[in-house]
């Protein structure tokens, strides 16, 4: 009983130490912006997540101001910490202090949108980006029923991205025109206004602003209305484009009997209400807290010396080489599905949704 007790406690004070170490270590976490939630509970999700596995953590949002995080990332390097994740607002502007982050080997981790151009990214965090947007060009083709339309009775359609400066809109865009190019060359489906390359469709920012005001000037001169032009379809890489899109097609009359398919991603609460209301058709749900997980994870190997988890080696090149990554699994709501994907699992409570 004696030596079962003496190995308890041991135990005990193995943990306590093992806690101890890694309140040593600090890892800053750098995110863009507080004006999208899902920064907000990104970052949120993450510093929970490191501090309770024992963790200090210090947490910046850069108001989508380069020049602000390129300064915390500075100070994070002063004050001393470890490892860095970063959410990069232009993933080609931190090579500067990046390099000195190199310099004083503190690891990096590229936290869902890659930095580029930079020798200095140890590791990439993120869903599978390629698949969000063949998700929404597949949920397009299905409610669009593009595979049993002829030239004669074509589907019309409009699109939006994301920010330039952002390089997952190559695979969330790239996926979803992968998906949706053999139907544009058919005819079946139908852009009026021309506008479908990525350079085209890119939103500054995610803006909501920016996308209203494009779907405004698009609603404008393709006539767009219930009672105009015909238009089935827009589809937008994300929420707060969609928020945008969705704000503009209210001021022009539509309603939940006749509205347009609107995709999206991230399943933000504003796109939520509105699927529920009929003003958007579905949203990629990515869950943070899956993703705070698997970088905790990543952190905790790294703090120890060791291999971090990693499920692809191919597919993400910075400019500089493959960044070994791993990808989390996403997935989409709509108004069929929400209640199990976003309820019954707590990553709203029904109160979020009013």
């Amino acid at each position: 009983m004696k030596k079962i007790v003496t190995v308890a406690v041991a135990a005990m004070m193995l943990t306590s130490a093992v806690f101890a170490a890694k309140q040593k270590v600090q890892v800053g976490v750098s995110m863009p912006t507080k004006s999208l939630q899902r920064w907000n509970q990104d970052g949120q999700n993450m510093a929970k997540e490191l501090k309770k596995a024992g963790y200090k953590v210090d947490l910046q949002y850069a108001n989508n101001d380069i020049a602000m995080q390129t300064q915390q990332i500075e100070n994070m390097l002063t004050k001393g910490d470890k490892i860095l994740v970063i959410a990069s607002i232009d993933g080609s502007a931190l090579k500067g202090v990046l390099d000195t982050a190199k310099k004083q080997g503190v690891k990096v981790i590229a936290y869902d949108r890659l930095i580029m151009n930079s020798d200095a990214v140890s590791y990439y965090a993120t869903f599978d980006n390629y698949k969000v947007g063949t998700i929404q060009g597949n949920y397009l083709v299905e409610k669009l029923k593009l595979n049993s339309r002829t030239k004669a009775d074509p589907a019309y359609i409009e699109f939006f991205t994301g920010s330039p400066d952002d390089n997952n809109i190559n695979f969330f865009f790239g996926g979803a025109m992968d998906v949706l190019n053999p139907y544009l060359k058919s005819g079946v489906l139908v852009c009026r206004s021309g506008q479908t390359s990525k350079a085209q469709c890119a939103t500054l920012n995610w803006s909501t602003e920016a996308a209203q005001k494009r779907m405004e000037n698009l609603i404008t001169a393709q006539k767009y209305g219930p009672n105009g032009t015909k238009l089935d379809a827009v589809y937008s890489s994300n929420d707060s484009c969609a928020n945008g899109i969705t704000n503009a097609l209210v001021g022009a009359g539509y309603t939940a009997k006749n509205f347009p398919i609107v995709t999206g991603q991230d399943c933000d609460k504003p796109s939520v209400k509105n699927m529920i209301a009929g003003l958007q058709a579905m949203s990629v749900f990515k869950d943070t807290r899956t993703l705070a997980s698997q970088v905790v994870k990543m952190v905790d190997a790294i703090a120890k010396g060791t291999q971090p988890p990693i499920n692809d080696k191919k597919t993400y090149d910075n400019g500089t080489g493959i960044i070994p990554s791993y990808l989390c699994e996403p997935v989409y709501g709509d108004k069929d599905n929400y209640k199990a994907l976003l309820l019954d699992t707590g990553y709203y409570t029904a109160a979020d949704l009013q």
